[in-house]
This record gives C-alpha cells, structure tokens and sequence, in this order.
C-alpha cells in the first residue's frame, strides 16, 4: 500500500540538561506538519561526540559512530510501527506512533494465517459440503508447506499477504513433486488452489484482519479443458456388456442411470424414493437438490433410468441405508469404472462425472433438447455454466445439414 502521509523522524539533545559532559536525547517525529518529541530513556550522550547541527553523533569519533548506530535502531523501530499501522488499515498519528514506542498500545497482535484458516473452517463446517471442505483443507496443506519453504515457519502475519506471495505461491504450486501416484498439477488444477485461497484471503478482508486485497491486479486464467463423454456406440456398449462380477454390474447401473438423469455421484448416493414423484406429465420425475450447490432439481425420469431403479428396489443394503440404490465410495465407483471401461474397449479416463457429462451432451442436447431445460435439469444457476457441456456432436451436425439441404431444394 502506498503511503498517503508525511512523515519524518529526527534527534535533538536538551542542552539545557547537561550534567558531567552528557546530555538526555530526544527523537522528534513530525506527522503531516504535527510535531511531537518523545525522550530516548536510559541512553545519553557524550557532548564531545554529539554534532548539534545534524543531530547526530560525529563520524570522525569511534563514540560518535556507536551513537549513530542506536540511533539507527531507534529510528528502524518507528518505521516499522507506522509501516504496520499502515497495512493494518489504521489511522498513522503522533500519539499511535508514542504509544506503538512506548508499549502503550492496546491494539491485538497482527492476525497470522492459522486463525484465517481456524475461522474459515469453523464456518465452512456448517456452511460448505463435506466434500468442499475437504478441499479446503488440501489447499491449506500447501500454504503450510509454502511457508516452512519460504518462510521456515508453519505460519505467517496475514499483513504478509501480497501480490509476490500469491505469485510465489502459484510457482511453489506448479513445481511441487508428489511423492505418491498424484501427477504434478496443471494450469487447472493450480487455479482451484488459488481461488481456494482468494475465497480465505476475500473473508480475512470482510472481517477487517487484513486492509486491502492482495489478489488486486492479479489475473487467474483457466485453460479450457474438453470434457470426456461417452458417444452412444460407447455408451451402449456398456449397457448390453454382460459382468460376471457383481460389483462390476452394480457400478456399471449407477453410472448408466446417471448418464440418463444427470446426477452427480454425490446426489445420486443421496437419492430416497421419498425424491421420486408424480409429475405434471403424470410420469415419474426426481426431485431434489444438489449437494453441492443447494440448486432444486427436477428431472423426468427416462424408461431406462425407471428400469435401474426398479431392479434395486428390494436390494437389501440400498434398503439399509434408507437410498435407491447401494452406496459404496466414489473412489472405488472410479477404480471399478476403469476396469470397465477396458472391458467394454472404451479407451477414454472413464470416471462417475463423465456420466454427467454424457446426459448433458449424447442424451439430451444432441437429441435437440434447449440448453436452457438441460441447463436447469443439471441444477446449474448460470446458463453459462451449461455451456460448458454444450458440444456439438459429429451427428447432430450431420443432422442439421441434411434440414438444410432439404431447405435448399
């Protein structure tokens, strides 16, 4: 922050007070044309050593010399109080800079990151889904491990934060190695911890722990990234692929009726048949809404997604845990996909949320639904959000060319 006061600091001794060749000296502090002199306890100097004109000791003597050095000491403290009150946000006067000096003051000391992350968790609890918060808590795993590598300490004063921490940050991000099976982070996924970061440091803002955004001026750019989905060669051939394990046709179920309800993993486990309901049509819909976001959702439940639902409806550990369908973790739903997919030939990274992925682009909006139905179907409060999804595929290309040369005769 730019500094938007004078400020000045100088020394005088009282020659009026000398007593066996030494005199008391003063420090005199000049804030936007305010004056005020504040008496340097316990330390005198020698006359004979003391250039009146500058108000300083003389260089020619070694005594001179060590009084400049306290001097400098003295005069390295005050910056430092009135360069804390400046990025604390405060008002800079004489008085806060005496009392700042004189230990008067009763100000707390400068909030450090750990009670951020304390207080931001501490709401998180009750206002993030679990799995946000998790999240969280990977992003500020890193931030400690910047700081011991920077700072050779597990914390730092939030006045600290700036424009070249969040830059080194971002560059400690990119050039960490993994000691496990994890890949290195790219453009994306360095961006997730950022913003992560911004969201904390936006919060330590709001609460007046920290004067200013450090993120001002900084630019976070997102690299576009191809969604994977499944065609419908692809899709259907994990629908007729018979498994023998069951495991295998279990997860295989679930993702199928994702892939024609647009459920995330997380809404999909959460799903009761107190969420399935007669609708306006007089057929079955899913009502409900997403972890995530809170967004109601509502959808018209495909023939195919009312036949997986009824080949579990007597399934006993769905029946145990009061949901739909049998829950197990959204790692092993992944693991097992993978198997899956070389199974069946897919060479694509086939994971739960391609499912979403495959309902929004192979189901429904190559099928000439309006991006607006799929976009509220998906539990999305931006269109723009949908857009993402939004391809347009080889076949509805194809389909729209051959209206068009109907059109033209």
């Amino acid at each position: 922050m730019k500094a938007t006061n004078k400020f000045g600091i100088h020394f005088k001794i009282r020659s009026e007070r000398i007593k066996d060749g030494k005199a008391p000296v003063f420090v005199g502090l000049a804030v936007n044309g305010n004056k005020a002199y504040i008496a340097l306890k316990n330390f005198q100097a020698e006359i004979a050593h003391w250039n009146i004109d500058q108000g300083c000791g003389k260089t020619t003597s070694k005594q001179g010399r060590q009084i400049n050095n306290y001097l400098d000491e003295i005069r390295l403290i005050f910056k430092s109080h009135y360069k804390y009150l400046e990025l604390s946000g405060r008002k800079i006067t004489l008085d806060a800079l005496k009392d700042a000096f004189l230990g008067n003051t009763k100000e707390d000391k400068p909030f450090t990151f750990t009670q951020l992350i304390d207080y931001h968790n501490e709401q998180g609890e009750t206002l993030l889904a679990v799995g946000t918060m998790r999240h969280y808590k990977v992003t500020q795993r890193y931030l400690i491990k910047f700081f011991q590598q920077k700072f050779n300490k597990p914390d730092i004063n939030l006045i600290e934060l700036d424009y070249k921490f969040i830059s080194d940050f971002e560059l400690f991000l990119y050039n960490h190695k993994p000691k496990d099976h994890q890949k290195p982070m790219d453009t994306n996924g360095v961006l997730k911890h950022i913003i992560r970061l911004k969201k904390m440091t936006n919060l330590a803002v709001k609460l007046k722990w920290l004067p200013a955004d450090p993120f001002q001026g900084f630019k976070m750019t997102r690299k576009r990234v191809d969604k994977d989905f499944l065609s419908e060669f692809e899709l259907r051939a994990i629908e007729e692929k018979y498994f023998e394990l069951d495991r295998l046709a279990m997860v295989r179920d679930i993702f199928i009726f994702s892939c024609y309800t647009g459920l995330s993993y997380v809404d999909m486990s959460n799903l009761k048949y107190d969420n399935i309901v007669r609708g306006i049509d007089g057929e079955n819909w899913i009502q409900t809404s997403r972890q995530k976001t809170a967004i109601p959702v509502n959808t018209p439940i495909l023939p195919k997604a009312q036949i997986i639902i009824n080949r579990y409806r007597n399934d006993v550990r769905a029946q145990e845990k009061g949901t739909v369908f049998p829950i197990i973790s959204n790692q092993k739903v992944n693991s097992y996909l993978k198997e899956i997919a070389d199974l069946c030939g897919i060479r694509k990274n086939l994971t739960f949320h391609v499912a979403r992925h495959t309902f929004a682009t192979t189901i429904t909006l190559s099928n000439g639904v309006p991006i607006e139905t799929v976009s509220r179907m998906l539990g999305h409060n931006k269109l723009s959000t949908t857009q993402i999804y939004a391809r347009v595929l080889e076949k509805k290309v194809s389909e729209d060319m051959a209206a068009l040369k109907r059109k033209l005769g």
